[in-house]
């Protein structure tokens, strides 16, 4: 007797996890720019976040263009995953700048993107 399987879309992706780690440093980076005002190991962990946050950037894009290579998938993600990292290479330029007008602005701006990103990837619209 022959049994019947069919394969069932995983919904943990790469592209998805990459994205929701993305969002969740950049939100770890927001909460360690507030302990910088209180505690002196908010500059450690603000230093550390931000390489992280990098990193997870970097991941970003690599998830999209496997998505899209292999996988078929739109590459209009990559040009977003793409703009996101140059926004933080922007972001750590700024950061090790000290330049806190606009270094903190641009961070508020990328966890919106990022929530955006991470919201597209999510909904069932996105496939």
């Amino acid at each position: 007797m022959a049994t019947q399987t069919m394969a069932v879309p995983s919904r943990l992706t790469f592209p998805r996890i990459a994205v929701a780690l993305q969002t969740g440093t950049i939100f770890f980076q927001a909460v360690t720019a507030g302990m910088l005002l209180s505690t002196s190991q908010g500059a450690v962990l603000h230093d550390i976040g931000s390489r992280v946050m990098y990193g997870a950037s970097m991941l970003y894009v690599l998830a999209t263009i496997l998505a899209w290579r292999p996988g078929g998938a739109s590459p209009r993600p990559i040009l977003y995953s793409t703009g996101f990292l140059v926004l933080a290479s922007v972001q750590v330029a700024l950061g090790i700048a000290h330049v806190p007008s606009l270094h903190v602005p641009l961070g508020v701006l990328m966890f919106g993107l990022s929530m955006l990103a991470l919201g597209q990837v999510l909904s069932d619209r996105a496939k």
